[in-house]
């Protein structure tokens, strides 16, 4: 096996189980591993750290897999691996009132590339590495043994394969290709996910205990909802009594998903407003006119991909907060995310402070969002923690 070999005092990491090696704590490679192939990592003096994923292309040249010298790595390891990230998700798995979740979640499953959503009879996979790539069958077999679903699709199109060195992969990979919309259910309401075309794998079901905590502050509120994609806490909002919801999103396909999904729960569609725009220019229009809502809820996408870009995320983290909180009206409600995660929760608090400071209000949290439990974090890769978010009074 191609043996991998750190830099002196570049180990501590790698003992400590975090399943990243970065290419500058390499010191020199033995043999020409093939990216995607399998290779033994050692430290300075050459005795045996680790196993995993190498690829010379990636700033993150090696993906732990496995500390123990004497489990090898073969197809068995991965099927047994993808049953125990699937068997704890298995409240989620019997539950009549959701069935839209993530199966695997990469690292914090120990299967690093591999992301594995649930809509209902589908299943939509991301295979982000090299390594994972060329485990495709492997990998496909063990969820159909595991999951009676219809079909399971490629969404293999993230620009994270494009760190690997990889095309973008799309497609049908077993059974039958989904419909343009697949109708789902999370927490008792209803959803049509286009998987084919719709963001990231189909739909953010990493929102979806949040939407629920949410909804219970809308009875009799007027809501504005941001960045609404196809309409979770606007749903939520509206199945929980609000008097009206205005809905904003750029995506023509989310507001056409969105308008569906308010009639096919049955929803009051006068109570709603579908609005296509972009967000911080819309939040402007609503100021000039004088506008005020009793909660608003912002939920924008990634700012800051990285820690370089962490200054100007914030900035624009600050701006879009800063907006909000003006169109609120005294004692309204703000439920603003991140789901950068280089943006920490203390950070996202003091970004909130800097806002409140020049909205001329003050703030008080009352709560503070995270991940649901299929979006676990493992203790030895923080990293994995990303989305965070805080219920704040605006007085």
């Amino acid at each position: 096996m191609p043996q991998v070999s750190l830099k002196k005092g570049k180990e501590k990491a790698v003992r400590q189980l975090h399943p990243w090696i970065f290419s500058g704590a390499i010191e020199n490679i033995k043999g020409k591993p093939e990216n995607g192939e399998i290779v033994d990592v050692t430290d300075h003096s050459g005795a045996f750290l680790a196993r995993g994923f190498f690829n010379d292309q990636s700033r993150v040249a090696v993906r732990i897999l496995e500390w123990d010298e004497a489990v090898v790595v073969d197809e068995n390891w991965w099927r047994v691996r993808i049953k125990k990230a699937v068997s704890a998700r298995q409240g989620l798995l019997d539950s009549t009132h959701t069935n839209t979740y993530r199966l695997i979640f990469s690292e914090a499953d120990f299967l690093p590339g591999l992301i594995v959503d649930r809509y209902g009879d589908y299943l939509s996979l991301q295979l982000l590495t090299s390594g994972v790539e060329k485990l495709k069958d492997i990998i496909v077999n063990e969820l159909v043994t595991l999951l009676n679903v219809k079909g399971i699709f490629d969404r293999s199109d993230a620009s994270a394969r494009a760190h690997d060195g990889m095309e973008a992969s799309f497609g049908i990979l077993y059974g039958v290709e989904p419909p343009e919309f697949v109708e789902v259910i999370e927490n008792d309401v209803k959803y049509l996910i286009n998987i084919a075309a719709g963001q990231k794998s189909g739909f953010f079901c990493d929102q979806r205990d949040n939407r629920r905590i949410v909804a219970q502050h809308t009875q009799g509120k007027r809501v504005l909802d941001c960045f609404s994609y196809s309409g979770g806490f606007t749903l939520n909002a509206l199945k929980y009594g609000a008097s009206s919801v205005v809905s904003v999103d750029s995506s023509a396909l989310a507001i056409e998903t969105m308008n569906q999904n308010i009639v096919l729960n049955g929803f009051d569609a006068s109570q709603y407003q579908a609005i296509q725009s972009d967000v911080n220019k819309y939040l402007r229009v609503l100021k000039e006119g004088n506008e005020k809502f009793d909660l608003i809820v912002l939920d924008p996408p990634k700012y800051a991909p990285s820690r370089s870009s962490l200054d100007k995320a914030s900035r624009a983290y600050k701006d879009l907060n800063r907006m909000a909180m003006g169109l609120l009206n005294s004692g309204g409600i703000l439920a603003t995310f991140s789901c950068s995660g280089a943006v920490d929760i203390s950070h996202f608090k003091q970004i909130l402070a800097w806002a409140a400071l020049d909205a001329g209000k003050e703030i008080q949290y009352i709560y503070q969002f995270c991940q649901p439990e299929d979006h676990p974090v493992r203790s030895s890769f923080p990293e994995g923690e990303y989305l965070k978010g805080l219920l704040c009074r605006v007085v």
